[in-house]
């Protein structure tokens, strides 16, 4: 098996942890990461929070490999083994759990993921459990950076369905699958968390 790594795990890792600390609670539970990508936040996440049981996804097989190798190689015991899912999917092949977390899917995935993930968070998450989502977004209320507006363009090119999500729409969703939004976290490079919890 082939570890990955992305260069932008470096940068934000640790932001990221500090989001979580403030927002999951110390009793621990289960945490859905969606979309793991390599997997390096998946090590580096379950070993800052070893009361949480760790269950990376996602829906490619080459990053279920590489999140694999990762905990092979360096996973605490924490850490469970990759699931492959497509957030887009009806059926999850999970039933329950007390945090999800997204690191930039919305972005890179067709807006049917997005719609599958609240639908998800909705069935999957108990009254007041969190759902955290990091990425690029658009904000009807603030201007938007250049390099964000030419990272759009750039992955709309590479394909329609991709693109930087209006925060709005994801609140619309949010409504729709009896969630609310609770907190904005600006983060690194023009990024934010955006957290939901389950009404």
């Amino acid at each position: 098996m082939t570890k990955r790594y992305a260069p932008a795990t470096a940068r934000n890792r640790e932001p990221i942890r500090d989001v979580l600390k403030a927002e999951l609670p110390d009793s621990g539970g289960l945490l859905l990461e969606i979309a793991a990508g390599t997997g390096e936040h998946a090590v580096f996440l379950s070993q800052s929070f070893p009361r949480w049981q760790w269950r990376p996804t996602d829906p490619d097989p080459d990053a279920i490999a590489s999140i694999a190798a990762w905990c092979d190689e360096h996973g605490p015991a924490n850490l469970l083994p990759p699931l492959r899912l497509d957030a887009s999917d009806a059926d999850w092949p999970v039933t329950s759990a007390d945090a999800i977390l997204c690191v930039n899917m919305t972005h890179i995935s067709p807006p049917s993921a997005t719609v599958g993930l609240f639908a998800a968070a909705a069935r999957l998450l108990g009254k007041g459990a969190p759902m955290l989502i990091y990425g690029p977004f658009l904000e009807a209320e603030l201007e938007t950076t250049r390099s964000n507006l030419d990272f759009d363009a750039s992955l709309k090119s590479r394909n329609p369905e991709w693109g930087l999500r209006d925060a709005e729409w994801l609140d619309r969703l949010a409504g729709e699958n009896d969630l609310r939004r609770t907190a904005r976290y600006q983060m690194p490079a023009n990024n934010l968390t955006l957290v939901y919890r389950k009404t």
